[in-house]
């Protein structure tokens, strides 16, 4: 299904040529020690395998239960295949997702449901996302235009939140930029980001809905809150080729993805499947 982009929405947009790195209030230190997202990507990587005659993905090799508890990688296994059951087929988002563990990034009293396909309270009136809309939208976002190494370029997140999708978008990407406009969530995913030393994140406390234009333009963008429009900062700021995935309050009032391609031609908006995400708002506190 097919709409064209609600106002505000200006349809010619200069997007610059270079991809120039800019300075960042926020980031992360390296650490050496630390493998490579690549690496980590291949080594998890290869329990999936191709689709099968049936159109089911399957994950066959049996994980070695490093850890235990809920630090065992079995336990996050577990949760990619059922998100592979579920339909997603994207072996890189899969393998992303059994890469980050998900316990780090919910309170104390929650992590027995931290690998449960739902939404979880982390504070301020937000929540994380459900295993499954993360994996989705991820893949959604990885249709629109890959580099030579098969990874999305530079993307910038709308809401932090607890920092846990940013981990997961750090083994996609080259670059991730997310801003979060709650102080409380801001601290909260830089605390939970800080002993992870991913050196290809940068946290940013400012209105999402301004994108941030100093880091532009974007290979991808990615909203984990809905408005009434697709915000008009995002399309300037997305790179030609581009593509934009959040979710949109239709006009019956009720949510659902929606996917922005910017492409020569014009901007291509496609409406997709219901969702429930907090309200997307301006400003800071």
């Amino acid at each position: 299904m097919k709409s064209p982009l609600k106002p505000p929405f200006n349809p010619t947009v200069k997007v610059p040529s270079a991809l120039a790195r800019p300075a960042f209030p926020v980031r992360l230190k390296p650490d050496a020690g630390v493998p490579s997202a690549t690496k980590l990507i291949a080594d998890y990587a290869g329990p999936v395998m191709a689709k099968s005659q049936n159109g089911i993905k399957q994950i066959t090799q049996t994980i070695a239960p490093d850890g235990v508890g809920l630090d065992s990688q079995a336990v996050r296994a577990r949760m990619v295949h059922k998100l592979a059951a579920q339909g997603l087929s994207d072996a890189q988002v899969l393998a992303a997702m059994g890469l980050v563990e998900r316990h780090r990034f919910v309170d104390t009293a929650l992590v027995n449901q931290a690998y449960e396909d739902t939404s979880l309270p982390i504070g301020l009136g937000q929540t994380i996302s459900k295993p499954n809309v993360v994996a989705r939208m991820l893949e959604l976002l990885r249709g629109g235009a890959l580099d030579a190494s098969g990874k999305l370029g530079r993307v910038l997140e709308i809401g932090t939140g607890c920092g846990y999708q940013a981990a997961v978008l750090s083994h996609l990407t080259t670059e991730v930029y997310s801003i979060e406009r709650l102080r409380g969530l801001h601290d909260k995913a830089r605390e939970n980001l800080r002993t992870l030393r991913l050196p290809n994140v940068h946290l940013l406390f400012g209105d999402g809905m301004m994108g941030y234009a100093k880091g532009a333009p974007y290979a991808a963008i990615i909203a984990a809150a809905g408005g009434q429009a697709i915000p008009t900062a995002w399309i300037e700021q997305l790179a030609m080729g581009g593509r934009l995935v959040a979710p949109m309050q239709t006009a019956s009032g009720a949510q659902a993805l929606v996917v922005v391609d910017k492409t020569p031609q014009g901007v291509r908006q496609t409406l997709l499947e219901a969702v429930h995400f907090v309200p997307l708002k301006s400003g800071t506190s």
